[in-house]
């Protein structure tokens, strides 16, 4: 058992965390004269390595997320949400929205589709709020940097916010709330051509191109806020705000995360610079749940498919999901840790 474990933290440290890369830059950065135990030092060794690390995981992750996803195009996804009813077609919207590797708003035009193609609006809901805060690359990512436990908690959480947020909007009967040109759109049935192996990788490959140049600009904000955070701003500033003994941190990450927009990869270095600096893990996931499937452009871009009332709906459960979430962990965070 202990050789299972050893081998698992050095995948944890080494493979999935880079540790390796860390101690190469810092000796580099050494090698050229900059002290990394000065702020300057630690700021560029912080961004340097950060950004490696989620570049390279990033582009891994996608492309075979992308690959996974070539078996599941809209068409095809339909038919499979078609088959469920209930809470299971909830519980697999949340699931198939796990391997859709895009942030809120790119998951807006695919939520409009499905809902134009007459699937229940509680299932597209769960999609919806699925997609942007849980999926493959998030487990690993989170995985590399807050260990195995954390990571699947998140998940696992995360799916149940999508599958109780999409019932509880099943449940009240909100489709009059949908506007009318969606609800009015025709749904057309086109079979998905039969993919080779070379045609799935191209795909791929084209999903890591496109997803890249647009997710890499939020990896360097947030790795930059990460690194000031990391060697600027005081310890006692941060536990002060975002530590235990401010009752209000996790409504307060919440209400900060909203107006961001990132993907997870953009977050993941805030977080980690956050949890070094001693702020509680529920109001650092919090943060990261509120920032992914609350973002206000995605809010915005919403409202075109849906009338306020449905859309106040969706916001006021995700918040309070991601509160109640964020109060848990912090409640059993030496548990996790």
């Amino acid at each position: 058992m202990e050789v299972l474990r050893s081998i698992w933290l050095f995948i944890q440290d080494q493979v999935l965390g880079m540790k390796w890369l860390n101690a190469v830059i810092g000796n580099g950065l050494s090698a050229v004269g900059l002290d990394t135990s000065t702020r300057w030092g630690g700021s560029i060794q912080f961004f340097l390595y950060d950004v490696i690390k989620i570049t390279v995981l990033l582009c891994f992750l996608i492309f075979m997320i992308s690959y996974i996803q070539s078996y599941f195009p809209p068409e095809r996804s339909k038919k499979i949400l078609g088959r469920f009813h209930g809470i299971w077609a909830n519980i697999i919207a949340a699931l198939l929205g796990t391997v859709t590797p895009f942030c809120s708003c790119s998951s807006i035009p695919l939520f409009i589709g499905f809902t134009s193609a007459g699937l229940p609006l509680g299932v597209t809901f769960s999609f919806l709020i699925s997609s942007p805060m849980v999926d493959l690359g998030s487990l690993v990512l989170l995985m590399s940097i807050f260990g195995a436990k954390i990571a699947v908690v998140y998940v696992v959480i995360g799916l149940v916010i999508a599958v109780v947020g999409g019932t509880i909007i099943e449940k009240m009967h909100m489709e009059n709330y949908v506007e009318e040109f969606i609800r009015n759109a025709s749904s057309v049935d086109i079979e998905s051509e039969e993919l080779t192996v070379k045609d799935r990788l191209v795909f791929a490959k084209e999903q890591v191109i496109e997803t890249f140049k647009k997710v890499f600009p939020y990896i360097l904000i947030g790795v930059g806020i990460g690194a000031v955070i990391h060697n600027w701003i005081p310890e006692s500033w941060i536990q002060a705000v975002l530590g235990s003994n401010n009752p209000f941190g996790v409504v307060l990450a919440v209400l900060v995360g909203v107006p961001m927009y990132a993907d997870i990869f953009g977050t993941i270095p805030v977080a980690e610079a956050l949890l070094a600096k001693g702020a509680q893990l529920g109001t650092i996931l919090s943060f990261m749940m509120a920032v992914t499937t609350l973002s206000l452009p995605s809010i915005i871009m919403l409202r075109k498919a849906v009338k306020p009332k449905l859309l106040g709906l969706f916001v006021g459960i995700c918040s309070l999901g991601i509160i109640i979430v964020g109060y848990l962990f912090n409640v059993f965070q030496y548990l996790l840790i």
